[in-house]
Protein backbone atom coordinates (compact mmCIF):
# COMPACT_ATOMS: atom_id res chain seq x y z
CA UNK A 1 0.00 0.00 0.00
CA UNK A 2 2.83 2.36 0.92
CA UNK A 3 4.60 1.67 -2.39
CA UNK A 4 1.33 2.31 -4.23
CA UNK A 5 0.89 5.68 -2.51
CA UNK A 6 4.48 6.66 -3.30
CA UNK A 7 4.01 5.71 -6.95
CA UNK A 8 0.74 7.64 -7.10
CA UNK A 9 2.42 10.69 -5.55
CA UNK A 10 5.22 10.51 -8.10
CA UNK A 11 2.67 10.35 -10.91
CA UNK A 12 0.90 13.45 -9.59
CA UNK A 13 4.23 15.27 -9.34
CA UNK A 14 5.00 14.45 -12.98
CA UNK A 15 1.55 15.58 -14.04
CA UNK A 16 2.05 18.84 -12.16
CA UNK A 17 5.36 19.41 -13.93
CA UNK A 18 3.82 18.82 -17.35
CA UNK A 19 0.91 21.12 -16.51
CA UNK A 20 3.29 23.90 -15.47
CA UNK A 21 4.98 23.70 -18.88
CA UNK A 22 1.80 23.77 -20.97
CA UNK A 23 -1.74 25.04 -20.61
CA UNK A 24 -5.03 25.08 -22.50
CA UNK A 25 -7.66 27.74 -21.86
CA UNK A 26 -11.36 27.57 -22.70
CA UNK A 27 -12.87 31.02 -23.03
CA UNK A 28 -15.53 32.95 -24.88
CA UNK A 29 -18.10 35.71 -24.91
CA UNK A 30 -21.89 35.62 -25.34
CA UNK A 31 -23.75 38.74 -26.45
CA UNK A 32 -27.48 39.00 -27.15
CA UNK A 33 -29.72 42.03 -27.65
CA UNK A 34 -33.30 43.02 -28.40
CA UNK A 35 -33.53 45.70 -31.06
CA UNK A 36 -35.63 47.60 -33.55
CA UNK A 37 -33.41 48.01 -36.61
CA UNK A 38 -33.61 50.14 -39.73
CA UNK A 39 -30.52 51.19 -41.73
CA UNK A 40 -30.53 53.89 -44.40
CA UNK A 41 -32.29 52.64 -47.53
CA UNK A 42 -34.12 49.80 -45.77
CA UNK A 43 -37.73 49.52 -46.96
CA UNK A 44 -39.00 48.91 -43.43
CA UNK A 45 -38.18 48.31 -39.78
CA UNK A 46 -37.23 44.91 -38.34
CA UNK A 47 -37.70 43.92 -34.70
CA UNK A 48 -35.08 41.37 -33.70
CA UNK A 49 -33.58 39.35 -30.92
CA UNK A 50 -30.06 39.36 -32.27
CA UNK A 51 -26.59 38.11 -31.42
CA UNK A 52 -23.54 40.32 -31.12
CA UNK A 53 -24.86 43.78 -30.32
CA UNK A 54 -21.56 44.99 -28.91
CA UNK A 55 -19.27 42.01 -29.61
CA UNK A 56 -19.67 39.07 -31.98
CA UNK A 57 -20.31 36.04 -29.78
CA UNK A 58 -17.55 33.42 -29.79
CA UNK A 59 -15.97 30.54 -27.88
CA UNK A 60 -12.88 28.41 -28.25
CA UNK A 61 -9.56 27.11 -27.08
CA UNK A 62 -6.09 28.64 -26.82
CA UNK A 63 -2.95 26.97 -25.57
CA UNK A 64 0.75 27.40 -25.03
CA UNK A 65 3.62 24.98 -24.35
CA UNK A 66 6.95 26.05 -22.90
CA UNK A 67 9.65 24.50 -25.11
CA UNK A 68 12.53 25.85 -23.02
CA UNK A 69 15.15 28.41 -23.86
CA UNK A 70 12.54 31.16 -24.05
CA UNK A 71 10.70 29.40 -26.90
CA UNK A 72 7.03 28.40 -26.82
CA UNK A 73 4.52 26.70 -29.11
CA UNK A 74 1.00 28.11 -29.16
CA UNK A 75 -2.34 27.59 -30.86
CA UNK A 76 -5.75 29.22 -31.25
CA UNK A 77 -9.03 27.50 -32.18
CA UNK A 78 -11.94 29.91 -31.71
CA UNK A 79 -15.36 29.96 -33.34
CA UNK A 80 -18.06 32.58 -33.84
CA UNK A 81 -21.67 31.70 -33.03
CA UNK A 82 -25.12 33.26 -33.09
CA UNK A 83 -26.66 33.17 -29.62
CA UNK A 84 -30.16 33.95 -30.90
CA UNK A 85 -30.38 30.70 -32.87
CA UNK A 86 -27.47 28.60 -31.62
CA UNK A 87 -26.07 28.55 -35.15
CA UNK A 88 -22.27 28.46 -35.65
CA UNK A 89 -20.54 31.22 -37.57
CA UNK A 90 -21.33 34.87 -38.22
CA UNK A 91 -23.52 33.88 -41.17
CA UNK A 92 -24.49 30.74 -43.04
CA UNK A 93 -21.43 29.20 -44.70
CA UNK A 94 -18.92 30.82 -42.35
CA UNK A 95 -16.12 28.32 -41.49
CA UNK A 96 -16.55 26.79 -38.03
CA UNK A 97 -13.27 28.17 -36.67
CA UNK A 98 -13.55 31.43 -38.62
CA UNK A 99 -12.30 33.58 -35.72
CA UNK A 100 -8.98 31.76 -35.25
CA UNK A 101 -7.44 28.52 -36.46
CA UNK A 102 -3.68 28.77 -36.14
CA UNK A 103 -0.51 27.34 -34.64
CA UNK A 104 2.77 29.13 -34.06
CA UNK A 105 6.06 29.67 -32.29
CA UNK A 106 6.92 32.54 -29.97
CA UNK A 107 9.94 33.85 -28.12
CA UNK A 108 12.12 36.90 -27.62
CA UNK A 109 11.99 37.44 -31.40
CA UNK A 110 8.20 37.85 -31.30
CA UNK A 111 5.62 35.38 -32.60
CA UNK A 112 5.01 33.63 -35.93
CA UNK A 113 1.51 32.24 -36.51
CA UNK A 114 0.31 30.02 -39.38
CA UNK A 115 -3.38 29.67 -40.29
CA UNK A 116 -6.50 31.79 -40.04
CA UNK A 117 -6.45 34.90 -37.88
CA UNK A 118 -7.09 38.63 -37.72
CA UNK A 119 -6.47 40.78 -40.79
CA UNK A 120 -4.37 43.97 -40.49
CA UNK A 121 -7.41 46.26 -40.33
CA UNK A 122 -9.14 44.62 -37.38
CA UNK A 123 -7.23 45.66 -34.24
CA UNK A 124 -6.65 49.33 -35.23
CA UNK A 125 -10.34 49.71 -36.12
CA UNK A 126 -11.74 48.32 -32.87
CA UNK A 127 -9.15 50.05 -30.66
CA UNK A 128 -9.74 53.52 -32.13
CA UNK A 129 -13.50 53.78 -31.55
CA UNK A 130 -15.57 53.83 -28.33
CA UNK A 131 -17.81 50.90 -29.39
CA UNK A 132 -14.94 48.44 -29.88
CA UNK A 133 -15.77 45.50 -32.14
CA UNK A 134 -19.52 46.12 -32.44
CA UNK A 135 -20.67 45.14 -35.94
CA UNK A 136 -24.18 46.31 -35.00
CA UNK A 137 -23.75 49.77 -33.44
CA UNK A 138 -20.18 51.03 -34.05
CA UNK A 139 -20.27 53.63 -36.86
CA UNK A 140 -16.60 53.08 -37.79
CA UNK A 141 -16.89 49.27 -37.87
CA UNK A 142 -20.09 49.46 -39.92
CA UNK A 143 -18.52 51.75 -42.52
CA UNK A 144 -15.43 49.56 -42.74
CA UNK A 145 -16.99 46.11 -42.83
CA UNK A 146 -20.77 45.96 -43.31
CA UNK A 147 -22.77 46.49 -46.49
CA UNK A 148 -26.47 47.32 -46.33
CA UNK A 149 -29.38 47.68 -48.74
CA UNK A 150 -28.42 51.33 -49.19
CA UNK A 151 -24.62 51.13 -48.98
CA UNK A 152 -22.54 48.47 -50.72
CA UNK A 153 -19.16 50.28 -50.65
CA UNK A 154 -17.49 49.13 -47.45
CA UNK A 155 -14.00 50.55 -46.96
CA UNK A 156 -12.33 47.31 -45.86
CA UNK A 157 -11.85 45.21 -49.01
CA UNK A 158 -11.40 41.71 -47.60
CA UNK A 159 -12.98 40.92 -44.21
CA UNK A 160 -11.60 41.19 -40.68
CA UNK A 161 -10.04 37.71 -40.80
CA UNK A 162 -7.70 36.15 -43.35
CA UNK A 163 -7.25 32.45 -44.06
CA UNK A 164 -4.04 30.80 -45.32
CA UNK A 165 -1.82 33.47 -43.79
CA UNK A 166 1.51 33.91 -42.06
CA UNK A 167 1.48 36.55 -39.32
CA UNK A 168 4.62 37.85 -37.66
CA UNK A 169 4.14 39.88 -34.46
CA UNK A 170 7.09 41.85 -33.16
CA UNK A 171 8.00 42.15 -29.49
CA UNK A 172 6.91 45.37 -27.79
CA UNK A 173 9.43 48.22 -28.07
CA UNK A 174 8.56 50.84 -25.48
CA UNK A 175 4.84 50.28 -26.04
CA UNK A 176 5.11 49.98 -29.84
CA UNK A 177 4.23 46.71 -31.55
CA UNK A 178 3.68 45.74 -35.20
CA UNK A 179 2.08 42.81 -37.04
CA UNK A 180 3.04 41.76 -40.57
CA UNK A 181 0.45 39.76 -42.58
CA UNK A 182 0.87 37.68 -45.74
CA UNK A 183 -2.06 35.68 -47.13
CA UNK A 184 -1.40 33.07 -49.80
CA UNK A 185 -3.86 33.31 -52.69
CA UNK A 186 -3.64 29.56 -53.39
CA UNK A 187 -4.59 30.14 -57.03
CA UNK A 188 -3.57 27.69 -59.75
CA UNK A 189 -1.06 28.86 -62.34
CA UNK A 190 -3.50 27.64 -64.99
CA UNK A 191 -5.83 30.53 -64.10
CA UNK A 192 -3.18 33.22 -64.49
CA UNK A 193 -3.96 34.41 -60.97
CA UNK A 194 -1.18 32.57 -59.12
CA UNK A 195 0.49 35.90 -58.23
CA UNK A 196 -2.60 37.16 -56.37
CA UNK A 197 -2.23 37.54 -52.61
CA UNK A 198 -3.06 39.81 -49.68
CA UNK A 199 -0.40 41.70 -47.75
CA UNK A 200 -0.64 44.15 -44.90
CA UNK A 201 0.83 45.65 -41.76
CA UNK A 202 -0.48 47.33 -38.64
CA UNK A 203 1.19 49.16 -35.77
CA UNK A 204 -0.11 49.73 -32.23
CA UNK A 205 1.33 52.11 -29.63
CA UNK A 206 0.22 52.19 -25.99
CA UNK A 207 1.93 54.87 -23.89
CA UNK A 208 0.06 55.87 -20.74
CA UNK A 209 -3.06 57.84 -21.69
CA UNK A 210 -2.12 57.92 -25.39
CA UNK A 211 -2.96 55.19 -27.91
CA UNK A 212 -1.94 55.37 -31.57
CA UNK A 213 -2.84 52.86 -34.30
CA UNK A 214 -2.52 52.44 -38.03
CA UNK A 215 -2.77 49.85 -40.80
CA UNK A 216 -2.25 49.36 -44.53
CA UNK A 217 -3.61 46.56 -46.75
CA UNK A 218 -3.30 45.60 -50.39
CA UNK A 219 -5.94 42.98 -51.11
CA UNK A 220 -6.39 40.78 -54.16
CA UNK A 221 -8.02 37.79 -52.42
CA UNK A 222 -11.56 37.85 -51.01
CA UNK A 223 -12.51 36.30 -47.66
CA UNK A 224 -13.79 34.56 -45.59
CA UNK A 225 -15.52 31.62 -47.33
CA UNK A 226 -13.36 29.75 -49.85
CA UNK A 227 -10.92 32.61 -50.53
CA UNK A 228 -10.87 33.59 -54.21
CA UNK A 229 -9.59 36.38 -56.39
CA UNK A 230 -11.39 39.71 -55.93
CA UNK A 231 -13.20 40.53 -59.17
CA UNK A 232 -15.22 43.47 -60.39
CA UNK A 233 -17.31 42.78 -63.46
CA UNK A 234 -15.39 39.53 -63.89
CA UNK A 235 -12.02 41.31 -63.99
CA UNK A 236 -9.42 40.68 -61.23
CA UNK A 237 -9.32 43.74 -58.97
CA UNK A 238 -6.82 45.14 -56.46
CA UNK A 239 -8.12 47.06 -53.47
CA UNK A 240 -6.06 49.08 -51.01
CA UNK A 241 -6.97 50.70 -47.74
CA UNK A 242 -5.24 52.41 -44.83
CA UNK A 243 -6.19 54.15 -41.62
CA UNK A 244 -4.50 56.20 -38.91
CA UNK A 245 -6.14 56.78 -35.56
CA UNK A 246 -5.74 57.12 -31.87
CA UNK A 247 -7.28 57.74 -28.49
CA UNK A 248 -6.44 59.90 -25.47
CA UNK A 249 -7.65 59.08 -21.97
CA UNK A 250 -7.97 62.29 -19.95
CA UNK A 251 -9.58 60.49 -17.01
CA UNK A 252 -12.92 62.25 -17.16
CA UNK A 253 -13.30 61.14 -20.80
CA UNK A 254 -11.54 59.18 -23.52
CA UNK A 255 -11.52 60.75 -26.98
CA UNK A 256 -11.11 58.87 -30.30
CA UNK A 257 -10.18 60.04 -33.80
CA UNK A 258 -9.49 58.19 -37.09
CA UNK A 259 -8.98 59.00 -40.75
CA UNK A 260 -8.55 56.52 -43.58
CA UNK A 261 -8.88 55.95 -47.29
CA UNK A 262 -9.76 53.03 -49.55
CA UNK A 263 -9.32 52.59 -53.29
CA UNK A 264 -10.39 49.98 -55.85
CA UNK A 265 -8.67 49.95 -59.22
CA UNK A 266 -11.24 48.28 -61.50
CA UNK A 267 -14.31 49.22 -59.48
CA UNK A 268 -13.10 52.82 -59.79
CA UNK A 269 -13.87 54.33 -56.42
CA UNK A 270 -12.06 56.14 -53.63
CA UNK A 271 -13.49 56.23 -50.13
CA UNK A 272 -12.48 58.64 -47.37
CA UNK A 273 -13.64 57.93 -43.83
CA UNK A 274 -13.39 60.14 -40.74
CA UNK A 275 -14.63 59.13 -37.30
CA UNK A 276 -14.88 60.83 -33.91
CA UNK A 277 -15.88 59.36 -30.58
CA UNK A 278 -15.91 59.77 -26.81
CA UNK A 279 -16.26 57.43 -23.86
CA UNK A 280 -17.26 59.16 -20.60
CA UNK A 281 -17.20 57.23 -17.29
CA UNK A 282 -20.50 57.55 -15.46
CA UNK A 283 -21.63 55.53 -12.45
CA UNK A 284 -20.65 51.91 -12.88
CA UNK A 285 -20.34 52.22 -16.65
CA UNK A 286 -19.76 54.77 -19.40
CA UNK A 287 -21.60 56.92 -21.91
CA UNK A 288 -20.41 56.20 -25.46
CA UNK A 289 -20.92 58.40 -28.51
CA UNK A 290 -19.42 58.29 -31.98
CA UNK A 291 -19.93 59.32 -35.58
CA UNK A 292 -18.37 58.15 -38.86
CA UNK A 293 -18.62 59.84 -42.26
CA UNK A 294 -17.53 58.22 -45.53
CA UNK A 295 -17.33 60.06 -48.84
CA UNK A 296 -17.08 57.92 -51.98
CA UNK A 297 -16.11 59.27 -55.39
CA UNK A 298 -15.68 57.56 -58.75
CA UNK A 299 -18.26 55.56 -60.66
CA UNK A 300 -20.56 56.20 -57.70
CA UNK A 301 -20.55 59.46 -55.75
CA UNK A 302 -22.17 59.57 -52.35
CA UNK A 303 -21.82 60.10 -48.62
CA UNK A 304 -22.77 57.99 -45.64
CA UNK A 305 -22.99 59.34 -42.08
CA UNK A 306 -23.71 57.15 -39.06
CA UNK A 307 -23.95 58.25 -35.44
CA UNK A 308 -24.50 56.25 -32.25
CA UNK A 309 -24.96 57.15 -28.58
CA UNK A 310 -25.45 54.73 -25.71
CA UNK A 311 -24.67 53.59 -22.19
CA UNK A 312 -22.73 50.49 -21.13
CA UNK A 313 -23.06 49.42 -17.48
CA UNK A 314 -20.93 46.70 -15.83
CA UNK A 315 -22.70 44.44 -13.38
CA UNK A 316 -19.36 42.71 -12.73
CA UNK A 317 -15.96 42.38 -14.38
CA UNK A 318 -17.36 39.78 -16.75
CA UNK A 319 -20.95 40.94 -17.33
CA UNK A 320 -22.32 44.21 -18.69
CA UNK A 321 -25.64 45.51 -20.02
CA UNK A 322 -26.01 48.19 -22.67
CA UNK A 323 -28.51 50.40 -24.47
CA UNK A 324 -27.74 51.96 -27.89
CA UNK A 325 -29.44 54.41 -30.27
CA UNK A 326 -28.12 54.81 -33.84
CA UNK A 327 -29.02 56.88 -36.91
CA UNK A 328 -27.77 56.04 -40.41
CA UNK A 329 -28.05 58.26 -43.49
CA UNK A 330 -26.94 57.84 -47.13
CA UNK A 331 -27.07 60.27 -50.05
CA UNK A 332 -30.44 60.23 -51.85
CA UNK A 333 -31.92 57.58 -49.53
CA UNK A 334 -34.27 57.73 -46.57
CA UNK A 335 -32.45 57.58 -43.26
CA UNK A 336 -32.84 54.84 -40.69
CA UNK A 337 -32.85 54.76 -36.89
CA UNK A 338 -32.05 51.69 -34.80
CA UNK A 339 -32.21 51.01 -31.06
CA UNK A 340 -31.21 48.07 -28.93
CA UNK A 341 -30.64 46.86 -25.38
CA UNK A 342 -28.50 43.84 -24.58
CA UNK A 343 -26.31 41.84 -22.25
CA UNK A 344 -22.75 40.61 -22.70
CA UNK A 345 -21.03 37.91 -20.62
CA UNK A 346 -17.41 36.73 -20.75
CA UNK A 347 -16.15 33.37 -19.54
Amino acid sequence: MKKTLIAFGALLACAGTVQAQSSVTISGLLDAYVGSMRMAGDPGRTNVLGSGGMTTSWFGFTGVEDLGGGLNANFKLTSFLRVDTGTPGRFDGDPFFSRDASVGLGGSFGNVQLGRGMSPNFLPTIIANPFGDSFTFSPLVLHANVTTAGWTTRTTPSDTGWSNQITYSTPSFGGLKANLHYQFGEQSSSTGNDSKRNVGINALYFGGPLTLVGFYERDQISNPVNPSVITTGGVPDTKKDWMLGGAYDAGFLKAFLTYGQSKADIANYTGKTTSLGVDVPLGGGSVKAGVARTEVSGTYNGTRTTGTVGYDYFLSKRTDVYAMLMHDSVTSLSGGTSAGIGIRHRF
